[in-house]
């Protein structure tokens, strides 16, 4: 499994403080977005080529280290 910390980071200012790939302006949320529409890590590679697997499986970890702190008010 890919440790998030070593490919998300979080930079006030950059996007809107929102989690970011390390060095780059892709977000973790578009990452999650293309997969969820159907892109595939090949055809995100094909499209970004300064990804790679480890980067995508990361924004996957953070989403899921992030659901799992989700707390439900009301």
């Amino acid at each position: 499994m890919v440790d998030f910390r070593e490919y998300i980071e979080i930079v006030p200012g950059k996007r809107g403080g929102k989690p970011c790939i390390k060095g780059m302006r892709i977000t973790v949320y578009e990452v999650i977005n293309w997969l969820s529409n159907g892109m595939t890590k090949i055809d995100i590679i094909k499209d970004f080529p300064e990804l790679d697997e480890n980067m995508i499986e990361a924004c996957l970890a953070f989403a899921v280290n992030r659901e799992g702190k989700t707390i439900i008010v009301g």
